[in-house]
């Protein structure tokens, strides 16, 4: 018996010598693809929370500088986080708090130039349109209308294309052109929802442009009928 059971055993490690012999490489290298794999995704997840780690700290800065109004320190801070964690959230989050500061304290050229560098590299397409109707008021303040209306030509996200419409409507207005500002103020009020505040303050603008708001559907009942 114990004859018998010596020779399966044999047998055994025969067949496992055989198959290591044909698929072993193979299975190492497999192995280690998957280990080399899992290293590096946590070394990558690793980096990335010590980059928002310290680009959290400079935007600490940033913050205090636009606290305190001092918009040198700030436009520093400010370079210092796109330089160099330019891909964080902090970094355009940085940006459109020092735009904001920077023309409160009439320094418009330097707050136009953060709001492109938004509207440029922020990889959330939310801050990039959010950046995108801020220049164009921006623009459409200094009476550069066609710059204003170039830099809302953009695409942007859906819930963004009726307050892109809206400021639209404002610098056709400026510009008195009456018609195309009612097909712009129309757009942004069909494509607001009826919940939103900020759709008042379209119904007053078209109001002013002798549009009764009553005949309008807003765009998904009119796609429906």
């Amino acid at each position: 018996m114990a004859r018998h059971l010596d020779l399966e055993e044999q047998e055994q490690l025969d067949e496992l010598k055989h198959f290591w012999n044909q698929w072993g490489n193979l299975i190492t290298w497999l192995l280690i693809a998957v280990l080399g794999s899992f290293a590096a995704w946590n070394g990558w997840q690793y980096w990335q929370r010590t980059q928002a780690a310290k680009a959290s700290q400079l935007y600490d800065e940033v913050d205090r500088a636009a606290a305190g109004g001092d918009t040198a320190r700030l436009q520093q801070a400010v370079k210092d986080i796109q330089d160099k964690f330019g891909g964080t959230t902090y970094a355009p989050q940085a940006a459109l708090l020092a735009a904001k500061v920077l023309a409160d304290k009439g320094q418009l050229d330097a707050a136009k130039a953060d709001l492109q560098w938004v509207a440029n590299e922020a990889k959330d397409e939310g801050y990039q349109a959010v950046a995108r109707l801020r220049l164009a008021g921006l623009q459409a303040e200094a009476k550069a209308y066609d710059e204003a209306l170039k830099t809302l030509s953009a695409s942007m996200p859906k819930d963004f294309e009726p307050l892109a419409a809206d400021r639209r409507g404002d610098i056709y207005n400026l510009q008195g052109k009456r018609d195309q500002a009612r097909a712009e103020y129309t757009k942004a009020w069909q494509g607001m929802s009826t919940a939103a505040d900020y759709r008042g303050l379209v119904e007053v603008k078209l109001t002013s442009l002798g549009v009764d708001v009553k005949t309008l559907q807003p765009a998904a009942e009119s796609t429906k009928s």
